[in-house]
């Protein structure tokens, strides 16, 4: 079993977003892995700090509990393929317009996702 200084090490993926609403502005923080692990701060630095320290009482709590902690994920674990049903008509919509554009479907499909 890990220790919370080891699941410290690892690469999580960290999301700060600045917000401004009715309480002023700062910085919310929050761990893509660790659901409900979340911080705020009024500079980066501070919502960075502050989700390091709550990551800290998030895992210990978890192991503590005897709960399993999510480890990061990385891009090692993607293929780059999935499989999505859509409508016959978006279908069709799709290959007519890859087809007056001279690329493959699969092409087509990867440029209007990539915009």
């Amino acid at each position: 079993m890990k220790s919370v200084k080891d699941y410290l090490k690892l690469p999580y993926n960290y999301i700060i977003q600045p917000v401004n609403d009715e309480s002023g502005f700062y910085f919310y923080a929050r761990v893509l892995e660790l659901d409900g692990c979340q911080s705020t701060g009024k500079t980066f630095k501070e919502a960075y700090d502050n989700l390091r320290e709550a990551m800290e009482g998030w895992i210990e709590a978890k192991l503590d509990g005897n709960f399993e902690v999510p480890l990061p994920v990385g891009y090692e674990n993607f293929s780059g393929k999935f499989i999505v049903r859509i409508p016959k008509s978006l279908h069709y919509k799709l290959s007519v317009e890859a087809e007056q554009e001279g690329v493959s479907l699969n092409q087509y499909a990867l440029y209007k996702l990539s915009r």
